[in-house]
């Protein structure tokens, strides 16, 4: 598959919400190989403000009259329900995308897009800002090189503050400009869910690239009190390799906490590998005493969305082969998270 452009890589926008307006859009803008090309969103306010502030020169209501114009690729920031309708469309145009967290809400729907992305040779991904983080890459080489032996048993946990956002309410980040709250993230029908679409995927996304293994059993409960979608998920995951995996998410962290907690452990026959991104640490403990501590620096731990960005680009143009957020693994995390909320909603064990 020949990528290789010898001009702009010219760029189209679906949806304006957070992650464009404030990763995605000035990240491009500083980059002199890409062409802003266009914003399609319903909101004219939006329109407005983002054509102003990142010279892009066309905007549109309809996303289908965006994917008329002569673009190479589409980066989607909808509301979740919206995404396999985007992203499918952009396809079909011959467009390469990156469709945002999560890939879709149903399974079935993300690896209808992996086939038809592969089916057209084009690049999908779906941008998992935590796999370009220093603690995690540290993580994926030893994974690699067989740190920890045969997987057993893993725990991941992540927490954020959006508490506010599952409730309908005004986000306190004022920094940052988040759509409409009832509609975005407090609606079931269009955000799928709360803590599980919103926040597990990234750290679903992220156990399952570290280990190169797919769910096949899931049980789970979820609450949210006094709101629609739920601000808690616990959720016990039977791997294909036979392992098993709790996976933990809350959405309720005090807002005055500088970022979100994630940590992780994973066990093996001959290791345990842990890292915690809140407190910045990473370690491997090995039973023959080869162990590993890292020398984290302050700031480690942040998460970050660069990465994504740039290696979507020079994927497009040949400058990398390496996609580091490919969308099998964002597939892979919803089949996980779909059989966890069906699970809490029928209370019983989903077969994936």
């Amino acid at each position: 598959m020949n990528l290789i452009y010898n001009r702009n890589i010219r760029v189209g926008f679906i949806g304006a919400g957070n992650w464009a307006e404030f990763n995605h859009m000035p990240i491009l803008k500083e980059r002199e190989d890409v062409e802003l090309v266009g914003i399609a969103t319903p909101t004219k306010k939006s329109r407005g403000r983002v054509t102003t502030n990142f010279n892009i020169q066309y905007s549109t209501s309809d996303y289908r009259e965006l994917l008329n114009k002569p673009l190479d690729a589409v980066i989607i920031s909808s509301p979740h329900g919206y995404h396999f309708e985007h992203a499918k469309a952009s396809l079909e145009a011959h467009l390469h995308v990156m469709v945002e967290k999560p890939m879709t809400l149903r399974a079935s729907e993300s690896w209808e897009l992996v086939k038809l992305a592969k089916q057209k040779g084009l690049v999908l991904m779906n941008p998992t800002g935590y796999h370009y983080n220093p603690i995690v890459i540290a993580a994926k080489e030893q994974m690699d090189k067989g740190a920890v032996g045969s997987i057993e048993y893993m725990f991941c946990h992540i927490g954020s503050a959006l508490r506010n956002l599952y409730m309908g309410e005004a986000w306190p980040y004022s920094i940052r400009r988040i759509p409409d709250p009832k509609k975005h993230y407090s609606d079931p029908q269009i955000s799928g869910g709360g803590q599980g679409y919103s926040q597990l995927s990234h750290s679903v996304a992220m156990l399952l690239w570290l280990t190169g293994l797919r769910a096949t059993n899931v049980f789970a409960y979820m609450t949210g009190p006094g709101a629609q979608v739920e601000f808690y998920d616990a959720i016990v995951a039977r791997l294909d390799n036979g392992a098993i995996a709790t996976i933990s998410g809350a959405g309720t962290q005090p807002s005055n906490k500088t970022k979100h907690e994630l940590d992780l452990r994973i066990y093996g026959t001959e290791g345990e590998l842990s890292f915690d991104l809140f407190y910045e640490h990473f370690t491997v403990h090995r039973e023959d005493g080869r162990n590993l501590i890292l020398n984290v620096k302050a700031g480690d731990g942040e998460y970050t969305c660069d990465g994504p960005i740039h290696n979507f680009i020079d994927l497009i143009r040949g400058k990398s082969s390496n996609n580091f957020s490919p969308a099998e693994i964002g597939a892979r995390s919803i089949e996980l998270i779909e059989a966890a909320y069906r699970s809490a909603a029928l209370g019983k064990e989903i077969e994936v």
